[in-house]
C-alpha cells in the first residue's frame, strides 16, 4: 500500500521548533494532542504554524499552548480564528500532575517541540526544559563546530587513502 506509514518511516513534521535545542536542556519528551479548530488544521497541514516564540503552562490543572502562531487558512473566511490565540493540549491527568510539581521548580518551563502528524492526528511534542546559558549556547556551538571539522577531516583522510 503506498502511502502508509511503516516503522522505519516516522510520522511526518508540520512544523519544527529549531530554536529550542539551541536554547534550552531538554530534558524530558511528552507526546499530547492538541485542541483545533478544521481551519487551524487545515492551516497547519499546509505549513502555517510556527512555534518559535510558543511555549505551555499549565492553569486550573489544564495544560495550555501559548503564543504558537497559526495562520489563516486562506479558504477559512469568517471560520478563521486568532492566530495567537491560546490552545488547550490534551494529555493524561498523571502527566499533567507530573509537570505541574516539574514546572514549579525553578527555571523550568515547557516548550513545544513539533506538530506531527500521527494516524492522521496532529499531535504536540512538548518538553520540559531548562534555559541555556549563554556559555552553555557558546560550548554547545563550539562542541558542534569541533565535530563537524573532525568528520570532515575523516572524509578528507578516507578519500585521499582509498
Amino acid at each position: 500500500m503506498m502511502g502508509t506509514r511503516t516503522r522505519d518511516n516516522p510520522p511526518r513534521n508540520l512544523a519544527v521548533n529549531r530554536q529550542a535545542t539551541h536554547y534550552y536542556h531538554i530534558l524530558e519528551k511528552f507526546e499530547c494532542g492538541i485542541e483545533l479548530t478544521g481551519t487551524e488544521v487545515k492551516a497547519i497541514r499546509e505549513g502555517k504554524a510556527s512555534l518559535k516564540d510558543g511555549y505551555a503552562a499549565v492553569r486550573s490543572s489544564e495544560v495550555w499552548l501559548l503564543d504558537c502562531h497559526i495562520g489563516a487558512y486562506l479558504a477559512g473566511s469568517y471560520m478563521n480564528k486568532e492566530a495567537l490565540r491560546k490552545r488547550r493540549l490534551l494529555l493524561h491527568r498523571a502527566e499533567i500532575n507530573k509537570l505541574i510539581g516539574r514546572t514549579e521548580e525553578r527555571g523550568l518551563t515547557l516548550i513545544p517541540l513539533r506538530f506531527y502528524l500521527k494516524k492522521n492526528l496532529i499531535k504536540c511534542e512538548l518538553a520540559l526544559a531548562k534555559g541555556k546559558t549563554v556559555f552553555d549556547r557558546r560550548d554547545t556551538l563550539r562542541r558542534r563546530t569541533i565535530e563537524r571539522e573532525t568528520a570532515q577531516e575523516i572524509r578528507e583522510h578516507r578519500r585521499r587513502h582509498s
